[in-house]
C-alpha cells in the first residue's frame, strides 16, 4: 500500500475503500488537484504529474513559502507522488503511454481538446487502455456552444445565477471568497469516479466522466430554479443581504460585540423563540402573534419581524444571545473567523485541522477532508512532493531501467528541482 494511505494505526484497521487504485492527476490549480487529493485519502495511488520549470500553478498561489511549495500547493496535494514530464521529448510520451496504460483513473482539468494534441484525450487512451475511467473538468464542459470557452470558479459563479442572489439590494453582489464551483464540481468528480469505478466491475469498461463547472453550480440551487419555473416565470431571487424572505426566521444578525446567524424558521422553533424575546424585553404580544405561527404569515410580515428582532439582538452581546437560544433549543451560532474555527473544540475533536510534519517547513497545519469510516483512518500523513520528486521511483516501476532513468534524468525529460 502507498505509505500516504497507511491505515494500519485504525483500531479496526480495514483496507482504505481504493487501496489498489492508480491515479494519474494531471491537472492543475484547484479542481483536479481536489480530486486526486480526495482519492489518496481513500486510499488510492495518486501520481502527480507536472510540467517541467514552474510545475502546477497552483504552487505559487497563498500562502507561498519558498519557490516549490505554497500552502495552496501543499493542501491539495498531500500523499501524491509527484513526476515532472517533458511531453515534447519522444521519451517523455513513452513515459506518459507506460503511465497511463498502468492506471485505473486519469483527471485533467484542461480546455476541452487541449490534451488531444499531446496524445493524452480520452480517444487515445481508452484506445490502449479500456478499462480506464478518464475525468475532465472544464468550466463549461465538452459539449454545448460555449465548451470551447475557457473559465474558472469565478466564471462559473457569475453564470449560475448564485452570485446574483447573494448581496445588498442595489449593490454588485460580492466576490463568495471561496472557490464553490471548484470544489462543488470536484467532490461530484470524486463521486462520479467512484460509481465508474464500481460500474467497471461488471461492465468491464471504463468511461469518459465530462464534468462542467457550470452544470454543477446550476445543479447545486435548491429553490430558486423551481421558483422561477413553477411560478410560471413570474417569482425570481433577489438580493436580500442578510436574510432569507422565504425563511423567516433565518438570517444574520449584528449583536453588540459580533455577528451571529438565527435559524428560527420552523413554527415550533419559532414559538419558543419569539416566546423568550418577548419574555426578555420584546415587543409585547410577540409571542403570541398568531399571525406569525406560520412560514407564510412571517414571511408576509418579515419587515415587522425584522424591526423588533435586530434592536433586540443589538444590544445583547453575542454569548448572551447563544446562551438564551441554547436553552430553548434554537440553532444559533456566532459568525466565527478562521482562528476561531481553527481552535473551535468541535473542529479539534473531528480532526478536522491536521497536522504533517514536512521536512522543510516543520509542522503544517492544514484542513483536513470530512470523511469518516468505522473502519479506517483517511488522515493523510505524507505531505505534497516537491516538483518531480518521485520520477526514479515511478519510472522504475514501469519497467524503465537505471540507464534510461538516469539519461532521461540528465536530458531534462524527467524534471525536478
Amino acid at each position: 500500500m502507498n505509505p500516504s494511505t497507511d491505515n494500519t494505526a485504525h483500531p479496526s484497521a480495514q483496507p482504505l475503500p481504493l487501496a489498489g487504485i492508480r491515479v494519474i492527476d494531471y491537472s492543475h490549480f484547484l479542481a483536479g488537484p481536489y480530486v486526486g487529493r480526495c482519492l489518496v485519502a481513500l486510499g488510492a495511488e495518486v501520481i502527480k504529474v507536472e510540467r517541467p520549470g514552474s510545475g502546477d500553478a497552483g504552487r505559487q498561489h497563498a500562502h507561498v513559502l519558498d519557490d516549490q511549495q505554497s500552502g495552496y500547493f501543499l493542501q491539495l496535494n498531500m500523499g501524491k507522488q509527484g513526476v515532472s514530464v517533458n511531453m515534447r521529448d519522444p521519451r517523455g510520451q513513452d513515459f506518459m503511454r507506460k503511465l497511463c496504460d498502468s492506471a485505473d483513473v486519469f483527471i485533467e482539468n484542461y480546455r476541452p481538446g487541449a490534451l488531444d494534441k499531446l496524445g493524452l484525450g480520452y480517444a487515445e487512451l481508452s484506445a490502449r487502455n479500456p478499462r480506464l475511467v478518464y475525468c475532465s473538468i472544464s468550466a463549461y464542459g465538452h459539449t454545448g456552444p460555449d465548451s470551447h470557452r475557457a473559465g474558472f470558479g469565478l466564471i462559473a459563479e457569475a453564470k449560475s445565477g448564485i452570485m446574483q442572489m447573494v448581496g445588498m439590494p442595489g449593490e454588485a453582489p460580492p466576490l463568495l471568497r471561496i472557490s464553490l464551483g471548484d470544489m462543488y464540481t470536484g467532490i461530484h468528480a470524486v463521486a462520479a469516479i467512484n460509481a465508474a469505478l464500481l460500474g467497471r466491475v461488471t461492465s468491464g469498461k471504463g468511461q469518459h466522466i465530462d464534468m462542467a463547472l457550470y452544470d454543477c453550480l446550476v445543479s447545486m440551487h435548491e429553490y430558486a430554479v423551481q421558483c422561477y419555473t413553477l411560478s410560471g416565470g413570474t417569482v425570481l431571487p433577489e438580493q436580500t443581504g442578510h436574510d432569507m424572505p422565504t425563511s423567516t426566521l433565518y438570517g444574520v444578525f449584528r449583536a453588540a460585540d459580533g455577528d451571529l446567524v438565527l435559524a428560527a424558521q420552523v413554527d415550533d422553533a419559532w414559538k419558543r423563540f419569539a416566546k423568550l424575546v418577548e419574555q426578555h424585553g420584546g415587543p409585547a404580544g410577540f409571542g403570541s402573534d398568531a399571525r406569525f405561527h406560520t412560514s407564510g404569515g412571517r414571511n408576509a410580515a418579515r419587515e415587522e419581524i425584522l424591526s423588533a428582532v435586530k434592536p433586540w439582538v443589538a444590544v445583547r452581546t453575542v454569548a448572551e444571545v447563544l446562551a438564551l437560544m441554547d436553552a430553548i433549543d434554537v440553532p444559533a451560532a456566532k459568525v466565527q473567523r478562521i482562528d476561531e474555527v481553527i481552535n473551535d473544540p468541535q473542529i479539534q475533536a473531528r480532526g478536522m485541522v491536521m497536522a504533517q510534519e514536512h521536512p522543510r517547513f516543520g509542522t503544517l497545519r492544514l484542513p483536513n477532508l470530512p470523511f469518516r469510516f468505522s473502519g479506517c483512518d483517511t488522515t493523510v500523513h505524507q505531505v505534497a512532493p516537491d516538483l518531480g520528486q518521485h520520477n526514479a521511483d515511478v519510472a522504475a516501476r514501469l519497467g524503465f531501467s537505471a540507464d534510461e532513468i538516469a539519461a532521461m534524468q540528465a536530458d531534462g525529460v524527467l524534471f525536478s528541482k
